[in-house]
């Protein structure tokens, strides 16, 4: 009786352990580590390849990296030609049984206003696809869904965690997406114009009924041409545009300038390519402080 008890007692522990083994999960967006975190809660173990205040733009994967992506069971990417080195990574990907989640594929994607160009770094693959989807809101309900699911494939024991957790966070991102039209309403249609450093924010433009007028172009790498400034400081001008805006991994030389040349002032800085620090640690955190910012600058 009592040997029959210690297995039983042994089993339990044991299978008590392997069911606290948590998923192993690596992701390349400081955004999809954050719905992660909060979808998979205690579930699972969210490592950030790419940390918040790195430029993505020009980000490669070190030998570290790749070892702890072997070693997950889900690779989390934005996508859309975001990760211009991800199609290499595919191959080790599936020699190491390890499940790739692209937020792009669930999103609707728009066409970036720029012209397109060639990352000096390493070529930007999306063509002319804007790969910034999450400062569109409902996006980041389609991503977080995806998450969800795939997080339940992987532990179908957790099935009911995970979808707990993914309800509460549509539920905050229902009501976030109702905050930041009523923070926007403050904003007359003549005011809403985003002079920004790089053209990011083409998603947030298209649900808000912005116009953007950015001195890169959809990456950081891009380098603006002096005629492309002048012609920038025109529009500034003509439009009364009251303030531009920096990001917080820019170095906003060039916005400077335009400052010095118009009556706009530099309004604030703005989280573009991913999760900042602080209080935009979190996605939502991320978006009040870039609409607030925004409607502080404009109105």
């Amino acid at each position: 009786m009592m040997n029959r008890l210690l297995i039983a007692t042994v089993f339990f522990a044991w299978t008590t352990f392997a069911q606290a083994e948590p998923l192993r999960v690596a992701s390349l967006s400081t955004v999809m580590a954050d719905l992660a975190r909060d979808i998979g809660a205690e579930r699972v173990e969210v490592t950030e390849i790419v940390k918040p205040g790195v430029d993505p733009h020009i980000y490669e994967p070190t030998p570290g990296d790749r070892k702890t992506i072997a070693k997950s069971q889900i690779l989390l990417a934005s996508g859309l030609g975001f990760e211009g080195y991800l199609d290499k990574l595919r191959p080790s990907l599936e020699k190491a049984g390890v499940r790739l989640v692209v937020g792009g594929d669930v999103v609707k994607p728009i066409e970036a206003a720029c012209e397109g160009h060639e990352d000096h770094h390493h070529a930007h693959s999306h063509g002319s696809i804007d790969p910034h989807w999450w400062h569109s809101i409902s996006n980041v309900q389609a991503v977080a869904a995806q998450i969800c699911d795939a997080f339940v494939a992987a532990d179908p024991a957790g099935k009911a965690a995970y979808e707990a957790n993914a309800k509460k966070l549509q539920n905050r991102l229902a009501a976030l997406s109702k905050w930041v039209r009523l923070q926007l309403a403050a904003l007359p249609k003549a005011t809403r114009v985003l002079v920004t450093s790089h053209d990011a924010l083409g998603y947030f433009a298209k649900d808000n009924g912005f116009e953007i007028f950015a001195v890169q172009g959809i990456s950081t790498s891009d380098q603006p041409s002096s005629q492309k400034v002048k012609r920038l400081i025109e529009e500034i001008k003509a439009r009364k545009v009251k303030a531009i805006f920096a990001e917080n991994i820019e170095n906003p030389k060039v916005l400077e300038q335009i400052t010095n040349e118009t009556a706009a002032k530099l309004g604030g800085v703005l989280y573009a390519d991913g999760l900042g620090s602080g209080a935009a640690a979190t996605y939502e955190g991320m978006m009040k402080s870039n609409v607030s910012t925004i409607v502080e600058a404009l109105k």
